[in-house]
């Protein structure tokens, strides 16, 4: 079965050795390094020695969810070791502007589905040109940019149904009227229960929601369940 634990981001924001710390406490295979500020990229690099990841089955790395094209280059020779490592590099669609940077990634890479704040990334026609340019890139869905876009979730069965075979990771949270990560409600966990199925088992998935360290528990067990990988326990 795929792991399943947090981005760090959402235990402790920037402060990545704090969340590691956190998270000992808890049975968590999986875990996602946050730096989706810009000015987080270079403190985690340098952090990542001295990271104790010691039993995590599956890393990955959120890189800046917005950087301009000057800065690319530099963004993706930080991160291109980190891939090297075998640890999937998740990215937003609409950060790219020279896609032969991220080439040599190859399926370490992961393209993001986006949510309706971004002008492209939301669907199935928005990611094959970005795919075209990638061929070998993953692809991570993110279960509350498509909920928040299509609350049938029919788009996301669309994406599933043409990137599926990419598939390398899933995020799980839900987001309010800002587009911010929240904790899962019971109707959104009903809403993901119904696309359970088509996600397999050994795709790993992280949780984006804010977490205070009493609540860690309560949302693994919520987000286990909206994926249908534990039946909930009878009140």
């Amino acid at each position: 079965m795929g792991g399943i634990g947090f981005s760090t981001g959402s235990v402790a924001r920037s402060d990545i050795d704090r969340a590691l710390r956190v998270l000992r406490a808890h049975d968590t295979a999986a875990v996602e390094l946050s730096a989706l500020r810009t000015h987080e990229l270079a403190p985690l690099v340098r952090a990542i020695p001295h990271l104790d990841l010691d039993g995590y089955e599956h890393v990955s790395v959120h890189a800046p969810s917005a950087f301009s094209a000057a800065d690319e280059p530099d963004i993706a020779a930080a991160l291109l070791p980190l891939a090297r490592r075998g640890w999937l590099v998740i990215v937003h669609p609409d950060t790219l502007h020279d896609h032969a940077l991220w080439r040599t990634f190859g399926h370490r890479l992961a393209i993001e589905n986006m949510d309706r704040r971004k002008p492209v990334g939301r669907t199935v026609q928005d990611l094959w040109p970005v795919f075209r340019q990638l061929p070998e890139a993953s692809f991570c869905l993110d279960l509350a940019h498509a909920f928040q876009c299509d609350a049938t979730l029919g788009e996301a069965g669309r994406l599933l149904s043409a990137f599926g075979g990419r598939l390398a990771e899933v995020h799980v949270s839900e987001l309010d009227s800002q587009s911010r990560h929240v904790r899962l409600t019971p109707a959104c966990i009903d809403a993901y229960q119904a696309l359970a199925e088509r996600i397999p088992l050994h795709v790993p998935a992280i949780i984006e929601a804010p977490v205070q360290p009493h609540e860690i528990a309560a949302e693994l067990e919520a987000s286990l369940v909206a994926l249908g990988r534990l039946v909930p326990c009878a009140a």
